[in-house]
């Protein structure tokens, strides 16, 4: 993951990448008409002052012609003939292969007359010197470019540290930052109205979850004793009704129906009072489990269940497995497991046990696969004659994502799987 600092960074350097990459054919493109026009001015100079030191040197066409030849023999760049009439200047490019290589020229050809004759003076100059100017002017550039990425690297890394570490401040109070401490944030004062404005938000949303905190905290205390003690109340004079009085038949089931209810809402109110404790990360204490014997003195106490119910259980269960977590909360969501698997199999089917390394699977025998979509939500029950909750399946998931473990459920080969990845 990058910082913010080298993505605004890295955009930079490619816009300015590009901008120096466009530069190079605008350098050449510029440099070329600059220099071609220099050197067009050099070659008319240098035209009429050979004109001009020509007619001073004339005494007769004879001595001229003498002169013109030993011109051509000794300046090869500017070439005298005779011309059959006078024409405008013009010029030219042309390329031309030597020793060296292929050079490039440029030309200026001027007419003028010598007593009455007309002559063709054609001026030549080397233009090679543009291209090592290019060249150097391309290199200071790239050498510039790469003097102006360092220093802004440099002073990037510099002036981030002070520019942005009342952000790293507030970043690191806030990575230390425990809810079921309560204990409040107070972030440092700065100049910066943004990160001023940062801080008084984080400072509200923190004071705001405390209190929420505080108040769910103690929802769930009051609630676990306001409401399990007139349940347990209610239940207790119903059994003292049940066997002090002569109930007719009717009566009795209606006492022991209300008991049965009131005994599902018992449940009912416990794991809504243990999925709160959870939510809330009011089981802290972590510790080293050896799951190979924790689930095995889960199963334990439930054989007398699955013989009464005439079940086969085969239990796969590789010793010396340890995982890290709230002993309490494991033990409870290997119970709902087990129960669940023991509610909804089939009479006289089969329940399976597996666990491996980083992977447990619980299995029961069935006909029908399962609606997935509400399977882990609160209140859903496999049928409505369940005398379960319909929390079991959502605690599981919330000691899952307590821990980060992934559960999940399958139907295969007429098998529902609840299965748990470590």
């Amino acid at each position: 993951m990058k910082k913010l600092l080298s993505k605004s960074l890295k955009v930079f350097s490619l816009y300015a990448f590009f901008v120096l990459v466009c530069s190079i054919p605008a350098y050449y493109y510029i440099v070329d008409n600059i220099w071609m026009n220099e050197l067009h001015e050099h070659n008319k100079i240098v035209a009429e002052t050979i004109k001009a030191n020509i007619h001073k040197a004339y005494s007769s066409d004879s001595a001229l012609d003498h002169h013109i030849h030993t011109w051509n023999q000794l300046q090869p760049d500017a070439a005298i003939r005779r011309a059959a009439m006078v024409k405008p200047d013009s010029t030219y490019n042309i390329y031309r292969r030597n020793a060296t290589g292929i050079n490039r020229f440029h030309g200026l050809v001027s007419s003028f007359t010598v007593n009455s004759q007309p002559y063709s003076l054609t001026v030549e100059t080397n233009m090679e010197e543009t291209h090592e100017t290019i060249l150097a002017i391309t290199l200071v550039t790239i050498l510039f470019f790469i003097l102006l990425l360092a220093g802004l690297v440099l002073l990037n890394k510099r002036a981030s540290r002070r520019l942005w570490q009342p952000f790293y401040n507030t970043l690191h109070k806030i990575a230390g930052f425990d809810l079921n401490r309560q204990q409040q944030i107070s972030f440092d004062k700065t100049n910066i109205a943004e990160f001023e404005t940062l801080n008084n938000s984080l400072q509200q949303l923190i004071n705001e979850n405390i209190s929420t905190y505080q108040q769910q905290k103690e929802f769930t205390e009051n609630a676990s004793h306001e409401l399990q003690t007139p349940l347990a109340i209610a239940k207790s004079k119903l059994d003292l009704l049940l066997q002090s009085q002569p109930l007719n038949d009717k009566q009795s089931l209606l006492v022991e129906e209300s008991i049965k209810a009131l005994m599902k809402v018992t449940r009912i109110n416990k794991n809504l009072l243990l999925l709160a404790r959870i939510e809330n990360h009011q089981f802290l204490q972590k510790e080293n489990i050896c799951l190979s014997e924790l689930l095995e003195d889960c199963i334990a106490p439930l054989f007398d269940l699955f013989a009464h119910k005439s079940l086969q259980i085969e239990q796969h269960i590789q010793s010396g497995i340890n995982i890290e977590g709230n002993k309490v909360l494991v033990e409870i969501l290997l119970n709902n497991l087990l129960l669940n698997a023991a509610r909804y199999v089939n009479p006289g089917g089969k329940i399976i046990v597996h666990l491996l390394p980083g992977k447990l699977r619980i299995a029961n025998t069935g006909s029908i696969s399962l609606d997935t979509g509400n399977l882990f939500k609160r209140f859903t029950a496999g049928s409505p004659q369940s005398p379960g909750s319909g929390l079991g399946l959502a605690i599981v998931q919330q000691i899952c994502q307590r821990y980060h473990w992934q559960v999940y459920y399958t139907f295969e080969n007429q098998l529902h799987q609840f299965c748990i990845d470590f």
